[in-house]
């Protein structure tokens, strides 16, 4: 009985019928939060929008939660674990007051060419001028990794903005993408998924177009608990919106909440076997924003015609890395090197044309 319950099992798995875990393997989680600027992560609350009456609110409040006696201070308070985690034990890049930038290849400084080129590994500023709901020519690294027979079934994304299975291209990648107002239908329904389709629907409705962070959040930690993806893509998106607004306390109180949310996703992953010591994190944004130097309004933008906002950051943790924290004096990266950076970490083979160069090289020196 015991041979006959093994020959089954067997021709199953040579049919593809069943798919064995690649427990052993290292995975990925590809996490952006959308257009925060690398002042805010290098430096904390920026005091000069703090303390404009037009943009704050709640003025005492910030001060009380994020400003302490020094620069260091003041960002370990606003992001606790990315300056307690992620530099004790990873690597961040992106500081450009020690001589550390990283920049846009698009000139569009814009969101879905900035994903874009995350996700694909090159910018195409002919084709992709707009954040226009039009299917992405272009493939993705995300969709490479899912035509591998081994990582098949094992991809995902989580988004909070409804453009993402465009910019993925879901139709044609195959991979399923969870964004904006989008139910869970991955059956069987966990209890938590069936609430939080109910929930996201009877919560405040800020933008039609972006679902608050906390329900893609906790839709991504759900599927991950239970279909054990191997390479995940999270888009964290209030950021950017409440800065559009001009709303600078609730743009800073995003960033702090984002960084829990992230904070809570690595511990599910490290008291997960399937993941625990075999999960990097890559955590980047798609653009930056005005920086407010010559008109305090400019934060609250980016493109173009918005100086600086082409500036961004990384910030990497997981097995086998140099614990390097801050990088400081390093030169130029590029966000066009994102893609070939994740691939190298799954340590898989795939088409790399147009990419930028890996930095996983870097990482190790």
């Amino acid at each position: 009985m015991q041979n006959k319950l093994f020959l089954i099992i067997l021709i199953l798995l040579l049919t593809g019928k069943i798919h064995a875990q690649n427990t052993d393997n290292a995975k990925v989680f590809l996490i952006t939060l959308d257009g925060v600027r690398w002042q805010e992560v290098f430096r904390g609350t920026d005091a000069s929008l703090l303390n404009n009456s037009d943009y704050t609110r709640n003025k005492n409040l910030l001060e009380e939660r994020f400003q302490g006696q020094s620069l260091e201070e003041n960002r370990k308070k606003l992001m606790p674990f990315f300056w307690n985690s992620i530099a004790e034990k990873g690597q961040l890049y992106g500081n450009r007051d020690k001589g550390n930038k990283m920049d846009l290849t698009n000139t569009m400084w814009f969101s879905y060419p900035g994903y874009s080129e995350i996700l694909t590994g090159f910018p195409d500023d002919q084709n992709i001028t707009s954040n226009d709901k039009i299917y992405n020519s272009n493939v993705t690294f995300l969709e490479k990794v899912n035509q591998l027979a081994d990582y098949n079934g094992k991809v995902a994304a989580f988004c909070s903005w409804d453009v993402f299975p465009y910019i993925i291209n879901d139709k044609r990648s195959g991979i399923p993408v969870n964004a904006g107002y989008m139910k869970a239908t991955t059956t069987p329904l966990t209890a938590r998924e069936e609430l939080i389709n109910t929930m996201q629907f009877q919560a405040p409705i800020l933008w039609e177009s972006v679902r608050l962070d906390v329900f893609t959040h906790y839709m991504a930690k759900e599927h991950i608990k239970k279909k054990h993806p191997e390479l995940v893509y999270i888009s964290y998106g209030e950021t950017d919106d409440f800065a559009h607004g001009g709303h600078f306390d609730f743009y800073i109180n995003a960033i702090h909440n984002t960084d829990g949310l992230i904070q809570d996703l690595w511990e599910t992953v490290q008291n997960d076997p399937f993941y625990k010591d075999k999960t990097y994190f890559v955590i980047t944004t798609d653009h930056g924003r005005g920086t407010g130097a010559e008109d305090s309004s400019l934060w609250t933008g980016h493109g173009s015609s918005v100086r600086d906002s082409n500036e961004t950051w990384l910030a990497i943790i997981g097995p086998q890395m140099k614990p390097k924290g801050e990088v400081v004096d390093q030169g130029q990266i590029y966000t066009n090197q994102i893609a070939a950076t994740v691939l190298d970490l799954l340590n898989v083979t795939v088409n790399r044309k147009k990419m930028g160069e890996s930095l996983v090289n870097r990482l190790n020196e």
